[in-house]
């Protein structure tokens, strides 16, 4: 039996109006709470499967690079968020002139960056036209701040950082996209923007996702800068939405 609620449940995939059984929640809402946590789990602890990103990055035609964060292992990575924003000991890359560094992370959610990252690489790719890109670099127990020693080494104006994100609940697949104008080590967050929750079909679809990044680094290239001071412009829903 339908009832008020059952249109804003087709709206969204947070729980609302689960009822209750007795003191507590009905035992399939229950078991859907714990499963929820135990995929979030696993996506956190799950290592990445370098393998097949790079071989899906491969497509784009770009040279792809593997590095490592200063932490030697997922706990040590869940444990030391500092180790994660600095590269391992040893590491180097090769230099030059680029417009754009790209780096795809593992972060905190592997899994995001398996289902999502090639296909946003893809479509952030087309819309550069005339851009100077550097080498793909895929980094394992990476924080975000990863990107600015990477970006540096690779001789990058900008970087940014396609990095899984922390899961939730009802998203353990989402990906993050991180802009930093004139990476270097010490960047602080406040200089970075963030393009949340790229996880088609239920967050943002590639192509809107590239189109907004896109934007972002035309304004961030002109304006010689990133974060608070670069704001997107663009429109905040894809068209027919809302």
């Amino acid at each position: 039996m339908s009832d008020a609620f059952d249109t804003l449940r087709a709206a969204t995939r947070a729980r609302v109006a689960l009822g209750r059984a007795g003191d507590g929640l009905p035992t399939a809402r229950l078991l859907e709470f714990r499963a929820a946590h135990a995929a979030a789990r696993d996506a956190v602890h799950s290592p990445l499967d370098t393998a097949s990103v790079v071989a899906a990055l491969g497509t784009t035609g770009l040279d792809v690079l593997e590095v490592a964060s200063a932490a030697p292992d997922r706990a040590t990575y869940l444990q030391r968020p500092d180790l994660g924003r600095q590269l391992a000991e040893g590491t180097e890359l090769p230099g030059g002139e680029h417009d754009l560094a790209l780096v795809v992370a593992d972060g905190l959610s592997p899994r995001a960056v398996e289902e999502h990252a090639a296909g946003t690489v893809t479509a952030v790719l087309e819309r550069l036209t005339g851009w100077s890109v550097a080498p793909l670099v895929v980094a394992t127990q990476a924080r975000v701040a990863l990107g600015d020693p990477v970006g540096e080494a690779l001789g990058a104006r900008i970087v940014v950082v396609l990095i899984g994100e922390r899961p939730g609940l009802s998203s353990a697949d989402s990906l993050g996209l991180y802009l930093t104008f004139g990476p270097r080590t010490g960047r602080a967050d406040s200089e970075r923007n963030c393009i949340s929750n790229v996880r088609p079909p239920h967050g943002l679809g590639y192509a809107q996702a590239a189109d907004t990044l896109a934007g972002l680094l035309l304004a961030s290239r002109e304006l010689g800068a990133s974060g608070v001071v670069l704001k997107d412009e663009g429109t905040a829903l894809p068209p027919g939405a809302g």
